[in-house]
C-alpha cells in the first residue's frame, strides 16, 4: 500500500473520481463528493465511462484478433473489472501487459492484484515522459519493442494540456513502436454536448491537479499522425465495433467521447 503521506486526502483524484464512476470503492470521500457534484450538473456521467471502459475492451479484442500479444496501458488508473490484461490473457494466455500511472493508490492496488501474474506488471511513472516508461525495467522485462505493440491511451491524453506537449508526447510513444502496432485512444470532447462541457472542465480545474482539456475532433485526429484509423476511425464510443446494433442508440453524440485506433505504417 501506499504510504500516507503519498496520498492527498484533501483534494479530488482523476482516477479515483474515475473509479468512482464505475462503482468502484477505491476512492475516497473527498473523490465521491466531486463525483457527486460533476453527475449532478451531467447526469449521464458514469453511462459515458462505462461507454468508455467497454471501448477499451472490445480495442483489446480487436488488437489481439490481429495478432497483438503485447500491450502498454498508460494512464491505466485504478484497476477494475475488464482490465487490459483480464481481456488480453482470457483470450489469448500468455499476452503480456505493463500498466503505467503516477498515482500511488492505483500504482498499489494493481500491485496487488498482479502479484501471481508473471506476464503484467505496473509501472509507476508519469506517462508524459516516454523516455522514463520506454526505458523502464518493467517494459525491458515484458515488452519486446522490435515486435507489435498496442499503446492504450484510454482516457489519458485530455488530462495532458497543451503545456505539456500531448502530440510530441504521443509522437515519441510512435516513433518507439514496430510497423504493424496499434493505438487505441479515447479522448473527451464537447461537440456532443457543448453546453456542459466547459463547465465540467471547470470542476476539474478548480477542484483536482489534473484538469480536464476538451479538444475538437481535428485536435484529436492529429494525434494519429503515423498511424492509419482502422474502420469506422474516429467516432464517438457506442460506434466503434459495437457488439450489437442496439449498443449505439439514437443519439451516441451523448456520450461525449471520440475514440479511434490507429495501426502504425
Amino acid at each position: 500500500m501506499p504510504e500516507p503521506d503519498e496520498i492527498e486526502l484533501n483534494k479530488p483524484n482523476a482516477a479515483r473520481v474515475y473509479d468512482y464512476y464505475l462503482g468502484g470503492n477505491h476512492n475516497f470521500a473527498v473523490d465521491r463528493e466531486m463525483g457527486d457534484e460533476a453527475i449532478a450538473m451531467w447526469p449521464e456521467l458514469p453511462q459515458i465511462m462505462q461507454a468508455n471502459r467497454a471501448f477499451l475492451r472490445r480495442s483489446v479484442h480487436y488488437c489481439v484478433e490481429r495478432g497483438i500479444r503485447q500491450f502498454l496501458d498508460l494512464g491505466s488508473g485504478i484497476p477494475t473489472v475488464g482490465n487490459v490484461h483480464e481481456v488480453a490473457q482470457l483470450a489469448a494466455p500468455g499476452s503480456r501487459v505493463v500498466y503505467v500511472d503516477t498515482d500511488p493508490v492505483a500504482v498499489a492496488y494493481s500491485k496487488t492484484l498482479l502479484a501471481d501474474n508473471p506476464d503484467a506488471d505496473i509501472l509507476r511513472a508519469d506517462a508524459r515522459d516516454p523516455q522514463e516508461v520506454l526505458e523502464s525495467d518493467e517494459v525491458a522485462a515484458l515488452l519486446d519493442l522490435d515486435q507489435p505493440v498496442a499503446v492504450m491511451m484510454v482516457a489519458l491524453l485530455h488530462f495532458v494540456g497543451d503545456d505539456s506537449a500531448p502530440r510530441r508526447v504521443v509522437a515519441r510513444y510512435r516513433d518507439a513502436l514496430a510497423p504493424g502496432s496499434f493505438l487505441c485512444l479515447s479522448h473527451a470532447t464537447g461537440e456532443g454536448r457543448p453546453d456542459v462541457a466547459d463547465e465540467h472542465a471547470d470542476l476539474y480545474q478548480q477542484r483536482t491537479t489534473t484538469p480536464m482539456t476538451f479538444r475538437s475532433r481535428a485536435e484529436i485526429g492529429e494525434f494519429f499522425e503515423g498511424f492509419e484509423l482502422v474502420e469506422p476511425g474516429l467516432v464517438f464510443m457506442p460506434q466503434w465495433r459495437p457488439v450489437s446494433p442496439s449498443d449505439v442508440g439514437d443519439n451516441p453524440e451523448r456520450f461525449t467521447a471520440l475514440v479511434g485506433v490507429g495501426r502504425k505504417l
